[in-house]
């Protein structure tokens, strides 16, 4: 797959995601989680890769515990920069719907010095180091796009549903409904998207509108 995939399937004057540019983010080797609420609810988990990011999307969200196995589709390769989108899909485009960066940070590659390798052969192992996620994964090809995305048993395995647990945005601290609000999105429909309780919100206070949407930048590492 190229981004000629991601620039085919978009329309750049109606949509506010970055272009189909290939190039290197300053870290070499980003990740991020972006909750989507689209047609569907689901967590796209990006890693970079050769000057893109490789993409799947994650139904139900990346565990935390080794005993739960999450499906994961591969879909098209998508550009470094869209590590940094967060905001709304114009409804009717592709995609369109409410995005959230769930989590960022860094990934480390195990037992391989290629990555492309690695998924062209069916399994990657590697270490994540982001504000929600960290330890050792795995994403398993069982066939086609279709894969599986594992946690190992380490120190960071926990039993518990981080979706739920820890809903709101790691760079603004908002859940999907106020990112809907604050972008012009549709309210309503992103609310389903979020859990019905919320949990207390911790860290720095959300980040409104007229603030300074991005704080964080795939070319300046994971901060």
């Amino acid at each position: 797959m190229s981004l000629a995939d991601y620039k085919k399937k978009r329309r750049f004057n109606k949509t506010p995601e970055p272009g189909p540019e290939k190039k290197t983010s300053e870290m070499g080797n980003i990740f991020v989680v972006q909750k989507h609420r689209a047609t569907q609810l689901h967590y796209d988990f990006r890693l970079e890769a050769d000057g893109v990011l490789k993409s799947w999307a994650v139904p139900k969200g990346p565990p935390l515990d080794p005993k739960v196995k999450r499906l994961a589709m591969q879909v098209e390769d998508h550009p470094v920069d869209y590590a940094d989108f967060e905001g709304v899909i114009p409804e009717g485009e592709y995609g369109g719907g409410t995005v959230m960066v769930w989590d960022y940070g860094i990934y480390a590659p195990e037992n391989t010095d290629s990555v492309a390798k690695a998924l062209a052969k069916g399994e990657l192992k590697f270490t994540l180091l982001g504000k929600k996620l960290k330890g050792s994964y795995v994403l398993v090809r069982t066939r086609d796009r279709q894969w599986l995305l594992m946690k190992h048993r380490d120190k960071y395995a926990k039993e518990e549903d981080v979706t739920e647990t820890q809903p709101y945005s790691a760079v603004t601290k908002r859940t999907l409904a106020e990112i809907a609000e604050d972008e012009g999105g549709n309210i309503k429909k992103a609310t389903t998207g979020d859990p019905k309780k919320l949990p207390r919100r911790t860290g720095l206070k959300r980040r409104k509108k007229s603030a300074k949407k991005k704080i964080w930048h795939s070319n300046k590492g994971a901060g």
